[in-house]
């Protein structure tokens, strides 16, 4: 069997939910899983629907995209109707509304250069081909996406393309976790931490959900049995 596979067998995957009853011992448990990528994880494999009754899962910040405020979108509106400026962006930012429902999409619409782009690096070679414009990369996301926009900087300077910038607007998730728990409303009990995120990381910065918060927090991958095995951590810590 494949190790990709092994991680999705579905006897490994009941052997943990058996774990997980067994750790939970009717307890009710209450998780939320801070990144998008689990939660596509967990509705494509369906293990919600395999989850026991006493497990309740709540969707986290999710993904890049999906915690982009307004006020950022109203900004990259203002750059993309700038003349000599053009904006490369990931494409899931074009449809994000503005305050007044105003999206990139429409602005690309009324003539405005904004650009798709695959890679942070895709936007450096717009530089290198529109060497009378500015070319403005928007730079979204969590500490997965940091270092590769801080990677275009560093190639940009290399390269002397002096019309090349970031916008940068990435988040952090330590911090995100922080004002979730210190809403007094938030009845989270654990966290599913994505694996890529805390690679960049490591384990430190999440050390405050259990000091401060008493919450567990467990790192996990994002085929059906990582999760699974986070989750019995989750209760056994809980327990």
């Amino acid at each position: 069997m494949q190790l990709e596979n092994a991680f999705q067998d579905p006897q490994v995957c009941h052997s943990l939910l058996d774990r997980l009853n067994r750790a939970l011992d009717g307890r009710p448990m209450r998780f939320m899983e801070v990144c998008g990528t689990h939660t596509v994880a967990i509705f494509q494999s369906g293990l919600r629907s395999l989850l026991p009754s006493s497990v309740a899962h709540l969707s986290g910040p999710g993904c890049p995209v999906c915690v982009t405020h307004d006020a950022e979108v109203a900004a990259f509106l203002d750059l993309a109707g700038r003349d000599r400026v053009i904006v490369a962006t990931f494409g899931d930012l074009l449809r994000v509304p503005g305050p007044d429902g105003r999206t990139l999409k429409h602005a690309q619409a009324q003539g405005a250069r904004v650009e798709i782009v695959y890679s942070p690096l895709d936007a450096l070679t717009l530089a290198a081909e529109n060497p009378g414009d500015t070319v403005v990369f928007l730079g979204i996301g969590f500490e997965t996406t940091a270092p590769t926009v801080a990677a275009t900087l560093l190639t940009a300077c290399q390269r002397k393309l002096d019309n090349f910038c970031v916008l940068s607007l990435h988040k952090l998730v330590p911090p995100a976790l922080r004002a979730l728990l210190d809403d007094s409303q938030c009845a989270v009990e654990a966290f599913l931490l994505p694996g890529h995120v805390s690679t960049i990381l490591g384990l430190e910065p999440y050390e405050f959900l259990a000091k401060d918060y008493g919450v567990p927090g467990v790192v996990g991958g994002f085929q059906p049995a990582d999760i699974l095995l986070a989750l019995c951590m989750m209760a056994e810590q809980l327990r």
